[in-house]
């Protein structure tokens, strides 16, 4: 997913491609100030299909390009559909906590394989023909570089066995509720036809959810630095709530949830402690940690927003945040 920061603020965020440790003195990637909360919940819980024989990682089978690595599958094996801010941090995770397993990245260009591989990571491009099967498969790449991304799930799904876990990251715009209203993993989605942007997302989830995997929709995620944003003013107003998530925090509760080894489910990541653009903002300033001082918001229009709340799925997956919230991340009080 693009950018980075409280580029968050202003759009959807999304993987991006990263060096292998994260500095926790940068800021939010995804406090998204200017588009309305944009992470969707998956919809309808469709009739299950037997999974597909395996096929290629992408568009087509017929590309003569095999995928590098050994043949032998062991049963902590992993294959990252989409590696990039997000997947590298869970192969990171994984690695450590399943010492010897072979982690398999799939990219969509070969502009990254030599970090994927200075990382441990296998990479294969899109297209690209999978040996075998794998036990444990987390997809993170963004709709934005598919024309078929519905079809690029269920090619991931196929190369699924069907043990282990098959995780999708997916976002909290498709929760259905607004005027910073309280949002929790009950809360419907929004309908097919709503948006293109969640249609599609929808769309994606529904394929996951009949294949037996998961969903993890996701909160703003961020992790760096948000100079570029610290312009003097922004056009937005300052009262939308934000909802975010660590991009650590993001990739253990995918990996918790991946060890759970649930089926057919729907979760929620957030840090729990939604924060209005303005208090975002001001807590940026406070904290000294940067140069430029943001001036304010100059809009008064556009939706507010809604407040997500993730209690149920902390209690059934076992798991808590690193970063209690974007305030504490900054390294101040709550």
């Amino acid at each position: 997913m693009g950018g980075a920061a409280v580029s968050s603020l202003l759009a959807t965020p999304t993987p991006t491609s990263r060096p292998r440790s994260v500095s926790t003195t940068t800021v939010p990637f995804s406090v998204n100030l200017s588009t309305a909360a944009a992470r969707a919940p998956r919809l309808l819980l469709l009739s299950r299909r037997p999974r597909p024989a395996a096929a290629a990682l992408g568009v087509s089978d017929d590309t003569g390009v095999k995928m590098a690595g050994s043949d032998i599958v062991g049963k902590n094996d992993l294959l990252i559909v989409g590696p990039g801010v997000l997947g590298r941090l869970v192969a990171e995770k994984w690695q450590e906590e399943h010492p010897g397993c072979k982690v398999f990245g799939q990219t969509a260009s070969t502009d990254h394989h030599n970090e994927l591989s200075n990382i441990g990571i296998i990479p294969s491009l899109k297209g690209s023909t999978f040996p075998q099967k794998v036990p444990y498969v987390i997809f993170c790449a963004p709709p934005s570089r598919s024309d078929d991304y519905p079809g690029d799930v269920r090619v991931a799904a196929s190369n699924w066995t069907g043990e282990g876990s098959f995780v999708f990251t997916s976002s909290t715009a498709l929760y259905d509720c607004s005027d910073n209203e309280l949002c929790n993993e009950d809360c419907p989605s929004v309908p097919i036809g709503r948006s293109p942007r969640t249609d599609v997302l929808l769309k994606a989830e529904n394929v996951v959810l009949e294949a037996g995997g998961c969903v993890l929709r996701l909160a703003g995620l961020y992790i760096s630095s948000i100079d570029d944003y610290l312009k003097g003013t922004l056009d937005t107003r300052p009262d939308h709530i934000i909802n975010q998530i660590h991009y650590e925090d993001a990739a253990s509760l995918a990996i918790a949830i991946m060890k759970k080894g649930h089926r057919g489910r729907i979760f929620l990541g957030c840090d729990n402690k939604p924060l209005s653009r303005q208090e975002i903002m001001d807590s940026v300033n406070r904290s000294g940690k940067f140069d430029t001082k943001f001036q304010g918001f100059t809009g008064t229009d556009g939706p507010l927003g809604k407040k997500m709340e993730n209690s149920r799925t902390r209690s059934e997956i076992g798991w808590e945040p690193k970063y209690p919230s974007f305030t504490e991340f900054l390294g101040l009080d709550s």
